[in-house]
């Protein structure tokens, strides 16, 4: 309907300006035999057709302005749009002192169509802004309390969960044995990660996504949590980390996460992290030097002769000598621990 009403007033315009060229045109051939009906009436025409696609053009080009009206002001807050709205007006104010003794110089035929369409794009564009942040504006007019720019600031503290906790899975027995209880919010860009992830063109990453989803909804059903998707978007930040981190920090969240890199990076920023996978290597048995294990070879280790198993928790066993007695079980004596980034490592020989 934009489109239509530009063109419409550019056509009127262009159409009116050929009216007028068509009536000059004769005068400047005297003596000639040019018919000035014939001049206006085929100036006309051609105004009205280079005004036709001139306004679609135009029209067009000032949808698509409009359209990204909004992103242009998605990280101004109430207050600066309030402030950028004075600029406006004034702006406008400057517009017409300039414009109209432009309107009085030209023909009416002209001169108003250019007016029309001026208020009409000035319009548009006002009515865009505004209903973008409408709430904001209102709230500083003092029309209406002022409403939180997101869930974070309205919620404070509670813990936040990322896409890889969620993967993780320990969160919901966590859950379950009532150690993890209260709010625990999913941010939508989160939720939107794990759908992406699970509709993955990769069968391991599809499995994962959904096994993600999966968790969330046991969590949902979970008696002791409740479970929110807030509706942060945090638009000025790049990244589902760093979107992370910047609503940890505004709400006092605690995040749950067991990506070491974030968990890093979150916690040189003094936000308080959950690692569920640090939490499951704390509470593991201890085993000291000299226990006694009876485990399967699965495989041969990275230098010669060493075997490699893994207990049922997970935690691998490197064996010394162990190396050809792969798809055996056997007895071992613990000789050594190790804690890397990663979990736990055992290293172990073969009893005698």
């Amino acid at each position: 309907m934009l489109i239509e009403a530009i063109r419409l007033i550019v056509t009127l315009a262009t159409t009116a300006v050929g009216f007028m060229a068509g009536r000059v045109v004769p005068d400047w051939f005297r003596g000639s035999e040019v018919d000035t009906d014939a001049a206006i009436i085929v100036g006309a025409l051609i105004g009205a057709g280079v005004g036709y696609v001139l306004g679609g053009l135009l029209g067009r080009t000032v949808r698509k302005g409009l359209e990204r009206a909004p992103d242009l002001v998605a990280r101004a807050t109430g207050p600066q749009l309030f402030a950028g709205t004075f600029g406006m007006l004034a702006g406008l104010l400057v517009g017409v002192v300039i414009g109209f003794p432009v309107v009085l110089l030209l023909p009416d035929v002209v001169g108003w169509p250019i007016a029309a369409l001026v208020i009409l794009v000035l319009a548009a564009f006002g009515a865009r802004v505004f209903a973008t942040r409408a709430p904001d504006l209102l709230a500083v007019a003092g029309l209406r309390p002022r409403h939180p720019e997101t869930a974070a600031e309205q919620t404070t503290g509670g813990l936040v969960l990322d896409s890889s906790a969620a993967i993780d899975g320990r969160i919901l027995e966590l859950c379950r044995a009532g150690l993890v209880s209260g709010d625990l919010r999913v941010p939508e860009f989160v939720l939107d990660e794990l759908q992406g992830i699970a509709d993955s063109g990769s069968k391991s990453h599809r499995r994962r996504g959904r096994r993600g989803l999966d968790v969330l909804e046991a969590v949902r059903d979970t008696p002791a949590v409740r479970l929110q998707i807030s509706p942060d978007g945090f638009p000025g930040y790049a990244g589902v980390d760093a979107k992370l981190i910047a609503l940890c920090q505004r709400s006092g969240a605690t995040l749950v996460s067991t990506d070491h890199n974030l968990v890093k990076a979150a916690g040189l920023r003094g936000i308080p992290v959950l690692n569920p996978h640090a939490l499951g290597e704390s509470l593991r048995p201890a085993l000291i030097s000299g226990d006694r294990l009876s485990l399967t070879i699965e495989r041969e280790g990275t230098e010669p002769g060493q075997g490699v198993g893994f207990l049922e928790d997970g935690t691998m066993v490197v064996i010394e000598d162990g190396g050809g007695l792969v798809g055996q079980t056997v007895d071992v004596e613990v000789a050594n621990a190790l804690r890397t980034n990663i979990g736990r490592m055992l290293f172990a020989r073969l009893e005698s």
